[in-house]
């Protein structure tokens, strides 16, 4: 493997969505991550499975039972080896194993130790259940999404598994391995989904402290309140993506859609739901492919809504690599971009080695 990142060595015990999703971040960079997986499980772990369990690309896993004191001693051996280790169970769950932070950190000392829950390690939630619905509602962040006459929408768990939890943890963890380089001192890194979705808030919570944005939702600038930030459905039922928010952007919208005069021009929010009515009509005259091919490459910030399926056949990102092809299928690509430690291709998921042979590996490197 290659990257930027191809000197870390991680240990991560399986888990669902956000844990194996920054492993996932860290050996798309080149990282050498092993991946300890449960032999006696009586009921795998729901999602995919095979070529598409796209959250376990990139990395060799190891079937070790936890319950046994001698397979145990197995994974501290690989950790007093590992520059950081990724963990997603409820708090408390490791040290029960006999593989909590005090433990790990006396084998390795440098240890950047991740851990991933939904409440945080401490708090009146810490051992309850939930799941990226509840951390993202708790946090303020649901509630900002959604109709302005309708019920909070559910954005997939995107915010609060992925960017408030997976890519939290990624950046803690090359945070942590950071300064353990200069202190030799590792330490606990705490990433709770709540906490992360409350920090994808900070721009929006800005935003209100400042009188620019209301509780209400569907008002705003940018939750579909204004006409100019807002999708629109076509003639084909297909649907187009605007985000005019520049004066400049906005006048090219304006022109292009033949739309003139003063009374028209108006950015201002008491304007916002006459033009939105207006818009909405006028993109029903066309197709999506004929509004392409009318607005595509204006100042206007324009886009097609592209279906999963749809985007990897986007000019732009073909260009770009933006989805590549493992063995067949077709996934997201690494990111982001690097102009010197460029990495390599993942590895397929589901390839399986032994701890002896990681240990060989990691002993000569």
């Amino acid at each position: 493997m290659s990257g930027p990142l191809t000197s870390i060595k991680v240990v991560e015990f399986e888990g669902l969505g956000p844990a194996p999703f920054c492993a996932m971040m860290l050996s798309d960079m080149g990282a050498d991550v092993v991946r300890i997986e449960n032999p006696t499980k009586r009921v795998p772990l729901p999602g995919p499975t095979g070529p598409r369990a796209f959250l376990k690309r990139g990395r060799e896993s190891i079937k070790l039972n936890l319950k046994e004191p001698n397979e145990v001693e197995r994974v501290l051996e690989l950790i007093a080896k590992a520059d950081a280790l990724i963990e997603g169970f409820r708090p408390g769950v490791m040290e029960r194993l006999g593989l909590g932070p005090d433990r790990c950190l006396e084998r390795n000392p440098r240890l950047a130790y991740g851990r991933m829950t939904g409440w945080g390690q401490n708090g009146p939630l810490a051992n309850h259940a939930g799941h990226d619905i509840n951390y993202i509602a708790l946090s303020g962040a649901l509630s900002t999404i959604g109709p302005k006459d309708g019920k909070p929408t559910i954005p997939l768990n995107l915010i609060g598994d992925f960017g408030g939890g997976g890519m939290l943890l990624a950046f803690g963890i090359l945070c942590a391995v950071f300064e353990a380089s200069k202190s030799g001192k590792g330490q606990v890194v705490d990433a709770a989904m709540l906490d992360g979705a409350a920090l994808l808030t900070t721009m929006v919570r800005s935003f209100m402290e400042e009188g620019l944005w209301q509780e209400k939702r569907g008002t705003n600038l940018l939750d579909g309140g204004a006409h100019f930030y807002n999708t629109y459905e076509c003639a084909d039922g297909a649907h187009i993506a605007l985000g005019s928010i520049e004066p400049t952007f906005y006048a090219s919208l304006l022109e292009k859609l033949g739309i003139c005069g003063d009374e028209c021009s108006s950015q201002h929010p008491k304007d916002w739901l006459s033009m939105k009515e207006r818009l909405t009509e006028i993109f029903k005259s066309r197709t999506r492919a004929q509004w392409e091919e009318l607005l595509d490459g204006e100042n206007i910030c324009f886009a097609p809504v592209l279906s999963l399926n749809e985007a990897p056949c986007h000019p732009h990102n073909k260009a770009r690599g933006t989805f590549i092809e493992v063995e067949g299928v077709t996934q997201p690509a690494p990111a982001p971009r690097f102009s010197k430690n460029i990495p390599s291709t993942p590895l397929p998921p589901g390839v399986y080695t032994s701890a002896e042979k990681v240990l060989r590996r990691w002993r000569h490197e």
